[in-house]
């Protein structure tokens, strides 16, 4: 377990940590742009200094502001196999991440709880998973006898816009399978996800005088908005959970002549992600067809299920259940409605499941963290690290 002092400086650092401000921008993001804001920086110079002062090696801060460590191995266990510990910098940009103020109380449990005023969200996704990672690293600074593999560290930068591993430095990254830190509730274990696409669908119609505009004009907002009407309800993010995937609409804007619309498709089977991009397609084409104007969709990939990745190392998932339970933590096994950037670690071949982070209510003003979760999680990280 964590000894007091470790606590208290998990708990210090988040503190210093969520009132960074490192909310990324998903326009820039989208157009090539990483880090997509300049202020990520500002977190990744403090990581760094910390790195070098736990006495991590070749650490560096990337063009693209990924920061990178590496912890040596324990004297006799150089020829451990390495693994690399993931967690990302950056805030969501739909709920303000300027200015956190948060505030501390005490549960029923006695377990201290991190909020924020409820102006901002807290900040906890994925500083939460930072803060742990830092922990334990300190940890095994502080006590130089506990003997440990080595170990690769990297916080990157634009997860919350999908593009978290787009410049990845996989130059500096020699490990075979890694770890995300940035999963939820206590006992959460992820090693299956969605597999995620961008629908973008653009309608085209026909200007003129809205006075003269009977049986000439073709409203291209109008059958934007009809083509989101048409999608079926019961398959929206607020009807569904568990293994039932989605259609999300994002994003609708433009005119009489152009309009576009965004939706985010999620769907855990291969299968049936094939019949939603199709669905958005004859939906678009009828719309189109019945208004008299044009519709032109095109589909984009953001992620996929990473579960097909551990079939040739179920290790990598085993010596994590076994941690957890060293840590007297039961795993439990849930699907990510998401993604994670161990999402796209997986399909570049380097395995890579998710670990829970104690924060909760995540892209939200109401977001949460408990500090007992926490110390859990940064427990599991140092029987990671541990030799075995």
């Amino acid at each position: 377990m964590l000894t007091d002092e470790l606590k208290s400086s998990l708990l210090e650092r988040f503190l210093r940590y969520v009132k960074i401000w490192t909310t990324s921008d998903s326009v820039s993001a989208d157009k090539g742009i990483q880090p997509s804001t300049q202020r990520q920086f500002d977190l990744a110079r403090v990581l760094e200094e910390e790195l070098k002062s736990f006495g991590l090696q070749n650490v560096q801060i990337t063009d693209h502001c990924y920061v990178y460590g590496f912890l040596p191995a324990s004297k006799g266990f150089e020829n451990q196999e390495s693994f690399c510990l993931l967690a990302h910098m950056d805030t969501v940009e739909e709920v303000s991440g300027q200015n956190v103020n948060p505030l501390l109380s005490t549960n029923k449990a006695g377990d201290t709880i991190i909020k924020t005023d409820g102006t901002t969200l807290l900040g906890a996704d994925d500083k939460a998973g930072v803060s742990e990672i830092m922990t334990a690293l300190e940890y095994f600074y502080r006590n130089p006898e506990v003997l440990h593999g080595p170990v690769e560290v990297c916080f990157s930068p634009d997860e919350e816009t999908g593009h978290g591993m787009d410049n990845v430095p996989l130059n500096l990254i020699k490990s075979k399978y890694a770890y995300t830190v940035d999963g939820g509730s206590l006992g959460e274990l992820e090693t299956e996800c969605f597999n995620a696409f961008k629908s973008e669908i653009t309608f085209t119609g026909v200007s003129v005088h809205t006075g003269t505009a009977r049986g000439v004009m073709v409203n291209a907002v109008t059958m934007a908005s009809a083509f989101v009407s048409a999608l079926p309800r019961h398959e929206s993010p607020e009807t569904t959970d568990g293994y039932e995937g989605f259609y999300a609409p994002m994003s609708i804007e433009g005119s009489i002549e152009n309009a576009k619309v965004v939706i985010f498709l999620r769907d855990f089977e291969s299968s049936g992600m094939e019949k939603r991009k199709a669905l958005v397609e004859t939906l678009a084409n009828a719309t189109a067809l019945a208004f008299g104007g044009k519709a032109e969709v095109v589909h984009t990939q953001q992620y996929l299920n990473m579960k097909n990745g551990f079939a040739s190392r179920k290790d990598v998932i085993e010596k994590l259940v076994d941690s957890y339970r060293k840590a007297g933590v039961e795993p439990v096994f849930t699907p990510i409605r998401g993604g994670t950037d161990g999402s796209r670690l997986t399909e570049m071949g380097i395995p890579c499941p998710n670990i829970f982070t104690g924060g909760h209510n995540f892209h939200s003003r109401e977001e949460w963290a408990n500090l007992s979760e926490m110390s859990k999680a940064a427990e599991i990280l140092i029987n990671l690290c541990g030799k075995n």
